[in-house]
């Protein structure tokens, strides 16, 4: 696709990893590639394996001019919903990076607010190497937290899932009960905590 003519070097991607999670934070990458430095096989996280997504961290975080992280924790996601919160830890992770980015390309139809011109593409992280680097960054910071909240949290089997939905998690959480990880708002969630 053609990227808007703006400097080499200070064009940021931005995506997104855990919206859909009944379970941990959202978290946001933003990423400024070396246009002088290529990542080779970049593409959307969730198309690639778990050890080729981690080599890709460790390559992407050696060779890119900048990238950072931002987050929005349960109580927050609960407090506000799921979308603006995964747009304010967009905005944090852009905000963060230094240098500052000249122009944002997010993954999705949604921008966050910046300091900078902003544009949101659908199936950004297959299309534009910079969403596809920002996408590894956040899923393997988040599954790297998940693995940490396994042990926090045994039974649940956040290891695997990640917090995800699927049938081992909602079994855990009925038989368990929802812990301070949970995302409340959630209808699995909120369902238990009803009595239902």
């Amino acid at each position: 696709m053609q990227l808007p003519d703006i400097p080499a070097g200070l064009l940021a991607g931005v995506d997104e990893a855990g919206r859909g999670p009944l379970a941990g934070p959202v978290i946001a990458a933003a990423v400024i590639l070396d246009p002088e430095n290529p990542v080779e096989g970049l593409g959307d996280s969730k198309q690639l394996t778990q050890k080729r997504r981690e080599s890709l961290y460790d390559e992407i975080t050696g060779k890119a001019i900048a990238w950072a992280t931002g987050r929005a924790e349960v109580t927050e996601i609960d407090r506000i919903n799921i979308l603006q919160a995964t747009l304010h830890a967009m905005r944090r992770a852009v905000e963060q990076l230094r240098p500052a980015a000249a122009y944002v390309l997010v993954d999705g139809n949604q921008c966050p607010s910046v300091d900078c011109p902003v544009e949101a593409i659908v199936k950004g992280d297959s299309k534009v190497a910079a969403i596809s680097a920002a996408s590894i960054i956040a899923k393997v910071t988040r599954d790297r937290e998940m693995i940490e909240m396994d042990g926090l949290y045994p039974g649940y089997g956040f290891a695997g899932h990640k917090g995800y939905p699927s049938s081992r998690h909602l079994e855990a959480l009925q038989r368990l009960g929802v812990t301070p990880i949970h995302r409340c708002s959630f209808a699995p969630v909120r369902k238990l905590l009803d009595g239902g």
